[in-house]
């Protein structure tokens, strides 16, 4: 089974973190139920531009169906590739072309030397 959306080629996607106390509009308030589990872990929000949103989707959907993880394949800023699972997926089409709104769950503590407590920055 295809499983994985990978991104070939653009920048490392900018994840936005969820948090269950920030004030969620109607629109986006379902997102708090993917926030509970029993396990602790982080939730992201990140858009993708894409020639093909429908066909991720479906894709997606199909792995989900199948009742298997669907994973984002992306390189970090130092370019080592990493993967996410993906929780939550949605294909718009907007001025600039297709995008697809991506969910994900993230490791509760980033491994992002940006976020780093020692304070070095690569």
């Amino acid at each position: 089974m295809n499983n994985k959306i990978t991104i070939i080629e653009g920048p490392t996607p900018v994840f936005e973190p969820i948090y269950p106390s920030s004030g969620l509009d109607q629109s986006r308030a379902w997102t708090a139920g993917i926030l509970e589990g029993p396990f602790l872990y982080d939730m992201a929000f990140t858009t993708l531009r894409t020639f093909n949103g429908q066909l991720l989707l479906n894709r997606c959907q199909n792995a989900w169906e199948a009742k298997q993880t669907m994973f984002l394949v992306y390189k970090d800023r130092v370019g080592l590739t990493k993967q996410t699972p993906i929780v939550a997926a949605r294909a718009m089409t907007t001025e600039e072309g297709e995008v697809l709104l991506l969910w994900v769950r993230r490791e509760l503590h980033s491994d992002d030397p940006a976020d780093s407590e020692d304070g070095i920055n690569f």
